[in-house]
């Protein structure tokens, strides 16, 4: 049912359409101005590893890279955004559990860490299921200038 592959330009202009507002916008891509446009995603997506797409049914239906890559290290999601067409449909689970694999298998990596914005209870949710622990807050703020917290969260290589 799914399929992944690497990110192809013609994938990006169907990616910028999946935040539907600031604040998912925020939660995936936090320096993004909304909407988001292809040169903002092509910016963003230069300076990570491993830009995947997860395809359900010929349509590009989930994204996600690496912001941070260590051989032996760590390795951190970013970018991560499922189409609001396909969510609650298993694509995050199938997406983060094909990072998993490429953190642990291809950059042989200790752990993969994820961030989620205290107001993003989905994704707060979401990576505890996949075995993610929080470990850290930082404060941070949003688009008009409010306190947030950016919570940090882990899957230890030995924990799998």
């Amino acid at each position: 049912m799914f399929l992944h592959r690497p990110l192809e330009e013609k994938d990006i202009p169907v990616i910028c359409g999946f935040p539907q507002s600031v604040d998912e916008l925020f939660y995936m891509f936090p320096k993004a101005t909304y909407p988001l446009t292809p040169h903002q995603l092509k910016e963003a997506t230069a300076h990570c590893s491993d830009s995947t797409v997860i395809e359900m049914n010929g349509t590009v239906v989930g994204f996600a890279n690496f912001s941070r890559w260590q051989f032996r290290g760590r390795c951190s999601l970013g970018n991560v955004i499922i189409s609001p067409s396909a969510r609650s449909r298993g694509v995050g689970r199938y997406l983060i559990g094909y990072m998993i694999d490429i953190a642990f298998d291809k950059h042989e990596a200790q752990e993969l860490t994820a961030s989620c914005f205290n107001h993003n209870v989905p994704g707060l949710l979401f990576y505890p299921k996949l075995g993610f622990q929080p470990y850290a807050v930082d404060e941070r703020q949003d688009k008009h200038g409010a306190r947030v917290a950016l919570i940090h969260l882990r899957l230890a290589k030995n924990e799998l």
